[in-house]
């Protein structure tokens, strides 16, 4: 073999090497890389501030929401992407202060009840996002960029045998989804899921129909967490099986910042 084919061959078994040190991890461990991630993002989320807007048919409202003796308190600072007049502005943080003062005011048995009350619906959304991984199959179908990252993006599907813990999760076995999954952090950057079949819900009398639909999207915030930025639900669904509803949730949330720092209470400056 001539010195030049042998350079051709190591070249090409250089070249072949580094993409395989390139390929992705097993789809088992980019989900439980995520996993962990996502559950070290529910931790830090009540050192943070931050503002949200609610969409509706309606029309919108943002929120300033901020941590107050161990909960969040949303103060109302916009309506239809305009700050409030003055007058509205100055109640509403009167309302504030109201709420300040009593909670400080509360004996240790209303403080803990509180907090417990607020946690439980915390950890009830955090367990619905935990059962994506454990109800769904999940294959890699491909690698890209979403929003500036790299991103490996995963079908999921239903996983057979799963069985629901509790209520919230009984609609998983009906949906399908995506998740596109940042390469350096295993942060989700979006999750998407629909429904393909209806779902009845027990205890409810009621069955949630196809074209039901949520996404979800994560971005870094200060101190290399990272927080909901958005999630959107459309839903579809029968109630006594017979009557058809249907309902639409737009959430944005925005400016995080650490909580407890100067200018939290001042009006924002804009709204989303």
């Amino acid at each position: 073999m001539s010195a030049s084919a042998t350079k051709l061959v190591l070249t090409a078994a250089l070249a072949a090497g580094s993409v395989l040190a390139a390929q992705a991890p097993d789809v088992d461990t980019i989900i439980s890389r995520s996993v962990q991630a996502n559950q070290a993002d529910f931790s830090a989320a009540p050192e943070f501030n931050n503002k949200e807007t609610d969409k509706t048919p309606k029309g919108s409202k943002t929120y300033q929401v901020t941590m107050i003796e161990g909960t969040p308190y949303q103060r109302l600072i916009a309506v239809n992407g305009k700050p409030l007049p003055p007058d509205q502005q100055q109640r509403e943080f009167q309302k504030q202060q109201q709420v300040i003062s009593q909670r400080k005011a509360e004996s240790p048995e209303q403080r803990r009840q509180r907090i417990a009350k607020w946690e439980r619906d915390r950890t009830r959304d955090n367990t619905m996002m935990q059962q994506l991984t454990k109800a769904f199959t999940f294959k890699i179908i491909g690698e890209g960029e979403l929003r500036g990252f790299k991103v490996w993006r995963l079908r999921a599907t239903p996983r057979p045998g799963y069985q629901p813990p509790n209520m919230d999760s009984q609609v998983l076995p009906g949906m399908a989804g995506q998740l596109w999954i940042d390469q350096k952090t295993y942060q989700w950057v979006k999750v998407t899921a629909e429904v393909i079949h209806p779902v009845s819900i027990e205890g409810f009398l009621a069955q949630v129909e196809p074209g039901t639909r949520f996404e979800l999207e994560k971005s870094p915030v200060e101190g290399g967490s990272w927080q909901v930025t958005h999630f959107s639900v459309n839903s579809r669904a029968k109630v006594l099986f017979l009557i058809s509803k249907s309902s639409n949730q737009n959430d944005t949330y925005f400016d995080f910042q650490p909580a407890g720092m100067p200018g939290q209470n001042a009006t924002a400056s804009s709204a989303r």
